[in-house]
């Protein structure tokens, strides 16, 4: 796998990542009992996108390194039946 291909995979992992961590550890205005006039009561209060972002790349990055090695020592060579 080249060097692109490896960028792009790696990109759609950290997507899905991104997506699977935004929901936890949100709290909506609802909640907190302070709803800002005009908005969602459901927005949250803090994002914490910052914390996020840095917990995805480091999940993400944990998964495409198992990816590769299982791509490296063939495992998938198996079940697309190239072995």
């Amino acid at each position: 796998m080249g060097p692109i291909t490896s960028l792009a995979v790696f990109f759609v992992i950290w997507w899905v990542v991104l997506f699977t961590v935004l929901p936890f550890g949100i709290r909506g205005q609802w909640e907190d009992g302070d709803t800002v006039a005009g908005t969602e009561p459901g927005a949250p209060v803090k994002t914490n996108l910052r914390r996020k972002f840095i917990i995805t790349t480091i999940i993400a990055a944990l998964i495409f390194v198992v990816f590769r090695v299982l791509l490296a020592v063939g495992v998938f060579d198996r079940f697309i039946g190239l072995a």
